[in-house]
């Protein structure tokens, strides 16, 4: 399955919208391919007042959220990885979501020398790098 992410920031961005608040956006500004303005990054993160009358051309994707913003009255296109969005929040009480790293599903296995995913159906308890299986026990 794809990430929920995306899918959890846009109806967060619309839902604090849509009540009157302003979103803003926090990110993991040295997370891979992430483009901020660096003079505004405190602690590796940056916040970002993403409210309609802040922010142009928009673009919550579902692999990269994009928009124009001024930064000290200056144009500047930000592009951020969606991974590297850690919370969105309403400024004014501080309603929102913030999001675990382990949001993101996990890679998909190394295929086995048979072709198969490498994993072992009968997992005895191992970090194999999968995640749980439920079984039913009776």
């Amino acid at each position: 399955m794809s990430s929920r992410r995306p899918y959890l920031i846009r109806a967060m961005y619309e839902w604090i919208v849509d009540n009157g608040r302003t979103p803003h956006l926090v990110v993991l500004a040295d997370y891979p391919g992430t483009v901020v303005p660096r003079e505004y990054v405190d602690e590796g993160r940056i916040v970002f007042n993403i409210g309609p009358s802040a922010v142009r051309d928009l673009s919550l994707g579902n692999d990269r959220i994009t928009f124009t913003g001024r930064f000290s009255g200056t144009p500047m296109f930000v592009d951020v990885p969606v991974p590297a969005a850690v919370a969105i929040y309403a400024r004014e009480n501080g309603q929102g979501m913030v999001f675990a790293p382990e949001d993101e599903p996990p890679p998909p296995p190394e295929p086995g020398p048979d072709g198969g995913d490498g994993g072992d159906d009968g997992n005895k308890g191992g970090d194999s790098g999968q995640r749980p299986r439920l079984r039913v026990v009776k």
